[in-house]
């Protein structure tokens, strides 16, 4: 069974970047180019390589990715490129090694069991679409400056502050990908408060990554984490996808997830030069 789940895995990885980036390839390595604003995407495996990536094909990427001004990243799944973990550290990268799960969806619970927050799926039609957009961002900016689930100082105030102006392309992007169903987005929060939580997840076809689910520090051990982990779990099951997974960032934040109903089945593994991986 994980055999074929993996190889799907495999195909929504190489799929979710080509329709905002082009792809490059060096030996084993396929690295995707955004086009135009946004989050920077990563080099991987080449879903059609007869071969594992080398020591050379890492260093030819990674010298692209200078060039371009871009991270040196790296992302796989380790049950599929098993040897490119040994690879990766001798060419000098840290990597992070994140449980991959994939979600039981008899053990989905109610979101309204987890946590008293509300918690609310974004519309792309609505009036204050950009609005939320933003607040999305700016929580994710705090809490991953924070990562981690203890809970901290960092708030309201913190995530106002880091509220920056959106690009029209980028909102565009955001809208057209919510109506057409590959992306769905989602805040917990309060009126008095405002949005405490978000994430979002990337669907294909069947298949979807949730991914980005941030608190602010100082709303932390809630369960707003989990509820909204939730929220987009039934949504994306409603929108029939049949397969839906993350990448846990530690072992803490792996086992939030599994009040959520996903369950471990392998390993992700994210590289980046040492001194940017604590």
């Amino acid at each position: 069974m994980h055999k074929d789940v993996f190889a799907r895995l495999e195909r929504f990885y190489d799929s979710v970047p080509r329709d905002g980036a082009r792809a490059e390839e060096y030996g084993g390595l396929v690295l995707f180019v955004r086009e135009g604003a946004g989050w920077p995407f990563y080099a991987r495996p080449r879903l059609d390589a007869t071969a594992p990536a080398s020591l050379a094909d890492i260093a030819a990427a990674r010298e692209r990715q200078r060039e371009l001004g871009l991270p040196e990243a790296f992302e796989w799944v380790h049950e599929t490129s098993p040897e490119l973990l040994a690879v990766a550290r001798s060419a000098g990268l840290a990597v992070l090694e994140a449980p991959l799960m994939v979600l039981d969806p008899a053990a989905l619970p109610d979101p309204a069991t987890l946590c008293d927050v509300p918690v609310r799926v974004l519309d792309p039609d609505a009036p204050d679409f950009a609005a939320d957009v933003a607040a999305r961002r700016a929580v994710a900016a705090v809490a991953f400056a924070a990562a981690g689930t203890a809970r901290g100082d960092a708030g309201p105030a913190e995530r106002d502050a880091a509220v920056g102006e959106l690009d029209q392309a980028a909102l565009d992007e955001e809208r057209d990908r919510i109506a057409d169903g590959r992306r769905i987005s989602a805040l917990a929060g309060t009126p008095t408060d405002g949005a405490l939580a978000s994430g979002m997840a990337m669907r294909v076809g069947d298949v979807a990554e949730i991914a980005g689910v941030a608190t602010l520090p100082v709303a932390r051990r809630r369960g707003l984490g989990a509820a909204l982990t939730a929220t987009l779990a039934h949504e994306l099951r409603a929108a029939g996808t049949d397969l839906v997974f993350l990448s846990a960032g530690s072992e803490d934040i792996a086992r939030v997830y599994l009040r959520v109903g996903f369950r471990r089945i392998g390993t992700a593994c994210i590289a980046e030069p040492a001194a940017l991986i604590p």
